[in-house]
């Protein structure tokens, strides 16, 4: 399997070179792109559009500001796609969705399998307390620049699903503080160096359920993305995400 690793200068694009030169997966490095000229043993580019070894899938951890150039780039080579960045525009969730119907593409607001199984649990337990308060907590780095992360955003969007209705998200507080009726609280903390932590508050009134997840290693992630790059290479087309892989 030959990748080409964009935002190969980035912490996680850095985790995913070290993977691959590990030998994780029996994956190689086609070529390396970042706006800062990566340092890796593969053909180096500051543009994707400049690579022109051929590849049997793209990892994208560069910033969602370039989905699509990355997309135009897949679509044109036909090339699996898996997108490692999280902070899309709806825009730029549109145009992934319209690409996935030409090309696979792996999309996800977090690549671990045990994120997925989370969400698989909240989901389970929000049906079982379907009117119970539900408050999200996510901590981060002090350097992460969306919020709330796109892991946040998949357990609340797990939460409505299991509900079967339009609860609204609550980012932060209200002025009041109180909340509406069914509504998804999501805080968002960044401190230090925390690679990610998050944590679900389900509470019925008379009991509490906590359910949560502690990644120790950016490498967690770097490993999940190749994983995601395996799972695309035997599809034709299509949009998956760690819930597919967990299924």
């Amino acid at each position: 399997m030959r990748i080409i690793v964009c935002g190969a200068s980035g912490r996680m694009g850095k985790e995913v070179v070290s993977a691959v030169l590990g030998g994780y997966a029996g994956a190689s490095l086609a070529a390396a792109t970042d706006v800062v000229l990566p340092i890796a043993p593969c053909p180096c580019y500051t543009e994707l559009g400049s690579v022109k070894e051929e590849a049997d899938v793209i990892i994208d951890f560069s910033h969602h500001s370039a989905t699509n150039s990355l997309i135009e780039y897949a679509l044109e080579r036909k090339i699996p796609l898996v997108i490692a960045t999280t902070g899309q525009t709806e825009e730029e969730k549109a145009a992934i969705k319209a690409a996935s119907e030409k090309i696979p593409v792996f999309y996800s607001g977090n690549m671990s399998i045990g994120i997925a199984l989370l969400v698989s649990l909240v989901k389970q337990a929000v049906k079982v307390f379907p009117d119970a308060d539900v408050e999200i907590i996510e901590v981060h780095h002090n350097q992460k620049v969306d919020v709330p992360s796109g892991t946040a955003l998949m357990l609340a969007e797990g939460v409505r699903a299991a509900r079967e209705t339009s609860s609204e998200f609550c980012i932060g507080r209200h002025e009041n503080g109180k909340r509406k009726p069914g509504e998804i609280g999501i805080h968002s903390l960044r401190q230090g160096k925390v690679i990610g932590e998050h944590e679900v508050r389900i509470d019925t009134g008379t009991q509490t359920l906590t359910l949560g997840h502690k990644s120790h290693s950016r490498a967690l992630f770097a490993e999940g993305a190749l994983t995601a790059a395996v799972f695309l290479l035997d599809k034709q087309k299509g949009l998956f995400s760690v819930n597919d892989m967990l299924s």
